[in-house]
């Protein structure tokens, strides 16, 4: 199989101009000093350092707007990945989260290169809401800690073990980091309302903008609460050294799950994310090459001591939003970010972690869709769409998201298969209406011909009512006729009982006709050698032609019709 690998830049460039570019230079520092927060934000609250969250933001930024499949996707940490990076790293250490980055990488490469893109569209909402606002309560229990100063050494992964750690701890609440956190987020929620009224503060995002007060608030009065400097020792004002993690060969099979798992969400949040941009600038991107340019920026980013990587819907908007509409704006968002380590990174290390806590918990409350858990919101769907959102988010935030997903998708199967045989119907038809009665009876009033016409798809979700006709309640009679004209498909389920009942029918004497083959049941029927078995002539058209051969073969229709 070839492999097609054709970046989006590559279709930007024909007619690129100075006027595109300095749309594309002022969408690309704008969220270049958007991303700066949020990089060092969700590195933290992973158990990350945050030149770690930087050097994920600049190296796989850049490599997604390189190679990507979307003209204006903006790629980086994200908080969906919160609660999982978070947990691999307690269970399993920093060194194998890398090694596990790596494999979704390979693995989100294979997808691209098998063109499963469009597969992930068949994730139902329900599923992909459920696991979003189960994802949001997650972060945001995560950030209890670093919000209210809390004393916990090492905060665990499982849910019912961190929310009895967080119980325990508070009576360690820190009054001046509560006090810089909850100023840090009415700050934040006050230049956002602001922010769309007055148009110079449109041009500075809000999270950088607490960033900037609060940082400068801590310097000139050096508060009591822990910060970047404190807690990391700062950022390097450097290249970090490129090197692969350090791999051991019994921990592997561990890593395959949360590999999965990875690669799973980064698929899927990549490609919402792509698909809301192209309904705002009007474009169609490519999922293949979306998830082939996400894989090469997983396996790149760790060698530089970054983590999982993937497109960001916020700074995708905004990228869109401040005029960004070609990848070079994402190339210059990475380059910004780049510029700003190798100038400012000293500075940072008077940034208080409880303002970096309040930008997630904001972080969190806006990336979940609230109003789906409304109770006038939900009577509004079926009681399976309710089931399969509640779940989903039940188990994501008490358990893990890949079993959530996991659950949902079967939820979502199951529910299917029932509606579809549900829809399914086989209906007796009343074929004296046709021919009187005579002509379909006996003499002592049972059948000589039975006849059904068939709605819907035959397959192993409603063989149950295929299998009722193997015990022919209405009698035994000498022809069935099935009228598969309503039929839209046929497995091979439903395909073994049409067998067995034309075998049953055989033992007898008796005789199949099947009519109204469409496409697919009718290729089917041929390919499996059963229209062969079954004989040319007792495959028709039409119910009438069956009608005419049931005759003959019955022996009330003209010989010398099928003579």
């Amino acid at each position: 199989m070839k492999i097609q690998f054709h970046p989006k830049l590559l279709d930007t460039l024909s007619g690129y101009g100075r006027a595109g570019f300095a749309q594309d230079l002022s969408a690309g520092i704008t969220v270049g000093v958007l991303a700066l927060p949020l990089a060092m934000a969700f590195a933290i609250a992973s158990g990350m350092s945050p030149a770690a969250g930087i050097w994920t933001a600049i190296v796989a930024g850049l490599l997604i707007a390189l190679l990507g499949g979307s003209r204006v996707q903006i790629g980086g940490p994200t908080g969906a990945f919160i609660p999982i990076i978070y947990a691999i790293v307690v269970d399993h250490g920093v060194q194998n989260l890398l090694i596990a980055t790596m494999m979704s990488g390979i693995l989100l490469f294979a997808m691209g290169a098998l063109r499963l893109g469009n597969m992930i569209r068949f994730i139902p909402l329900s599923v992909v809401i459920g696991f979003t606002n189960g994802i949001a309560i997650v972060i945001f229990i995560s950030q209890i800690k670093d919000f209210l100063g809390l004393k916990i050494d090492n905060l665990p992964g499982e849910f019912f073990a961190k929310m009895s750690a967080l119980w325990a701890a508070l009576p360690t609440i820190d009054g001046a980091t509560v006090t810089v956190a909850v100023l840090s987020l009415v700050v934040l929620v006050a230049w956002n309302r602001q922010a769309r009224k007055v148009a110079w503060m449109a041009r500075l995002p809000g999270p950088l903008a607490v960033l900037i007060v609060m940082t400068a608030v801590n310097a000139l009065f050096a508060l009591p609460v822990d910060t970047i400097g404190s807690r990391f020792g700062g950022i390097p004002q450097e290249l970090p050294a490129i090197g692969l993690p350090e791999l051991s060969l019994g921990t592997l099979g561990k890593l395959v799950t949360p590999a999965i798992t990875i690669a799973l969400l980064g698929a899927i949040e990549s490609l919402l994310s792509a698909r809301v941009a192209d309904s705002q600038i009007d474009d169609r991107h490519d999922p293949n090459q979306e998830l082939m340019a996400q894989g090469i920026a997983n396996v790149a980013a760790p060698l530089f001591g970054g983590f999982a990587a993937t497109g960001a819907i916020a700074r995708t908007a905004t990228n869109i939003r401040t005029g960004g509409r070609t990848p070079v704006a994402g190339i210059l968002h990475a380059l910004v970010l780049l510029a700003i380590v190798l100038a400012l990174a000293p500075l940072a290390s008077h940034i208080p972690l409880a303002t970096l806590s309040a930008i997630v918990v904001m972080v969190s409350i806006n990336m979940g869709e609230w109003h789906a858990f409304a109770p006038k919101e939900l009577a509004r769907y079926s009681l399976n769409y309710r089931t399969i959102l509640l779940a989903t988010f039940f188990v994501t935030v008490v358990f893990d998201l890949t079993l959530a997903v996991e659950l949902g998708m079967v939820l979502a199967s199951l529910f299917f298969i029932y509606r579809m045989s549900d829809l399914t119907r086989i209906e007796r038809v009343p074929l004296e209406e046709y021919y009187g009665t005579e002509a379909m009876q006996r003499e002592d009033g049972s059948p000589r011909i039975l006849a059904y016409k068939m709605f819907g798809s035959l397959f192993f979700g409603a063989a149950n009512k295929l299998e009722n006709l193997l015990l022919m309640q209405h009698g035994h009679p000498d022809v069935v006729i099935l009228d598969l004209d309503k039929v839209i498909n046929l497995d091979t389920t439903g395909l073994d009982i049409l067998q067995t009942l034309h075998r049953n029918l055989q033992k007898r004497g008796a005789h199949l006709i099947l009519c109204g083959l469409n496409s697919q049941p009718g290729s089917l029927v041929f390919r499996s050698g059963f229209m062969e078995s079954l004989g040319d002539e007792n495959v028709t058209t039409n119910i009438t032609d069956a009608l005419l051969r049931a005759q003959w073969l019955s022996g009330k229709g003209p010989e010398v019709a099928y003579a």
